[in-house]
């Protein structure tokens, strides 16, 4: 009777749990960093801001109708001239509003002179943000009560805003009814883009425009923490085939 001896080819077996090559470490640490970045940017944006939703074309250029704004949120303590800002005042009806504030409590703000210009403590205003130079309206002069701000629309021949409102406390607001201060466009995708500090108001001594927020470094990080995730994915998946078919070609 002849026996059959069975052969096996001597083929190395990788050990159990098999150990990850520097390849595969540098890939997961690469993984890791991007969704710390990609999360942790986009909560900083959800805890922070809000989105509002422009409805009239009373700050027209700056902001237009139909426009998604994001707006950080903070109290009236934080604000200063030049700020555009949300805010919502029984005294004007109740509905969340958004203008831009040009005075502050202790300021004397005014229109003169034949073109109306504004002015902030006799000192006038150059403000490139209006839709239109010139003419803005009927003169006006008010000096605004501490804890409480004067503000007006970009597109001043068709906002109702503090000067439609002045037989109420001169048309100011109250500093605490600011839920939050506008720093983006979102939507439409076309007008997406930070709204820019103006130095209007810089030569005034007293609160000016406020520094930016955490929107753009943050926002940074979430863009560039989902672009690292996908090449990684995208590397270790090409590295992965690559492996296969080495491994196809010399069994």
């Amino acid at each position: 009777m002849s026996s059959v001896v069975e052969q096996t080819a001597d083929r190395p077996v990788a050990p159990a749990g098999g150990h990850r090559g520097p390849g595969a470490v540098l890939q997961g640490i690469a993984l890791a960093l991007g969704l710390l970045m990609m999360i942790g940017g986009f909560a900083l944006i959800a805890i922070d801001y809000r989105p509002y939703n422009i409805p009239t074309a009373s700050m027209h250029p700056s902001l237009q109708a139909g426009d998604t704004v994001l707006a950080r949120k903070v109290g009236g303590g934080a604000i200063g001239r030049g700020d555009v800002v949300v805010f919502r005042d029984q005294a004007w009806g109740g509905e969340l509003m958004v203008k831009r504030v040009v005075a502050v409590g202790g300021d004397t703000v005014a229109t003169s002179g034949d073109n109306r210009r504004l002015t902030v403590n006799g000192q006038a205003v150059d403000e490139p943000y209006l839709a239109a130079q010139g003419r803005q309206g009927e003169s006006f002069s008010v000096t605004v009560p501490q804890g409480r701000l004067f503000l007006l629309g970009d597109n001043r021949v068709g906002s109702l805003d503090s000067r439609t409102h002045l037989e109420v406390d001169g048309g100011t607001v109250p500093a605490d009814a600011v839920e939050a201060r506008v720093e983006a466009t979102v939507l439409p995708f076309g007008r997406m883009g930070l709204l820019g500090r103006t130095t209007a108001f810089a030569g005034l001594t007293g609160p000016g425009t406020s520094q930016p927020g955490p929107l753009e470094p943050a926002a940074y990080a979430t863009v560039a923490g989902a672009a690292l995730i996908l090449v990684t994915s995208a590397v270790g998946g090409v590295a992965g085939l690559a492996r296969r078919l080495r491994r196809g070609r010399s069994s």
